[in-house]
């Protein structure tokens, strides 16, 4: 019986094993592929919603905009065509959270250096405040690459309508007046087609973690 067994030894370790490949093809093939959910206005608090797209339900997308970034330039939708890339809001001046969300943007960008695929962008909520000059002071007092984040500036209203009506982010009237607002923590994940993927808390290191999973998601999504 012993002399049985050791001679068919080997064969039984190769069918072990071509067992366990089998079943680990199939295991993949049958798993469902991880996919990220389109955010669209009605699935969002209304109170980072503006009240004329709250009750979109499809085909929400970020709006065109024309803004100035820390050097000066032109920054529009086709500088971030066919990039995948995450959105916040901030401002310079300001001394809670947005220390810690900028540090975490930091992050992103120094662990997602080498991928051309995705970029960065913080919208000043403060443009009369942070012009070009300030914004490329604190770009440099923060490390910011030029090449992989912008900063950006702009018209006021345009900047509110972006965080209320695309990218769904902030709560109004942060003193009373028109087009102020009170931004919020979030940083926003949008994919290549315009669409939000993704909300995650831009102060806590876990929602970083899962926000740098959830691109390499996204990129797979697309292949």
């Amino acid at each position: 019986m012993l002399q049985f067994f050791s001679k068919y030894k080997f064969f039984a370790v190769v069918l072990f094993v071509l067992s366990a490949i089998i079943i680990s093809i199939i295991y993949s093939i049958l798993k469902p592929k991880k996919v990220l959910p389109v955010y669209e206005p009605n699935m969002v608090n209304t109170e980072l919603v503006d009240s004329t797209v709250q009750y979109v339900r499809k085909y929400h997308k970020i709006a065109d905009f024309n803004l100035t970034n820390q050097n000066g330039e032109e920054v529009t939708q086709d500088t971030y065509k066919d990039k995948i890339y995450v959105a916040d809001f901030f401002f310079t001046t300001c001394q809670t959270i947005c220390p810690i969300m900028t540090g975490h943007m930091k992050e992103i960008q120094e662990r997602l250096k080498e991928d051309k695929e995705v970029l960065l962008l913080s919208h000043s909520v403060t443009p009369k405040i942070d012009s070009v000059a300030r914004l490329k002071r604190y770009a440099l007092e923060k490390g910011v690459d030029d090449a992989k984040w912008n900063l950006v500036t702009g018209d006021k209203q345009q900047i509110y309508e972006l965080a209320r009506k695309s990218y769904l982010a902030a709560k109004s009237d942060g003193d009373g007046g028109p087009y102020d607002m009170v931004h919020t923590e979030n940083f926003v994940l949008v994919d290549k087609k315009k669409r939000i993927r993704g909300f995650y808390d831009g102060t806590n290191p876990e929602d970083i973690d899962k926000l740098i999973e959830d691109i390499s998601i996204l990129k797979s999504e697309n292949k």
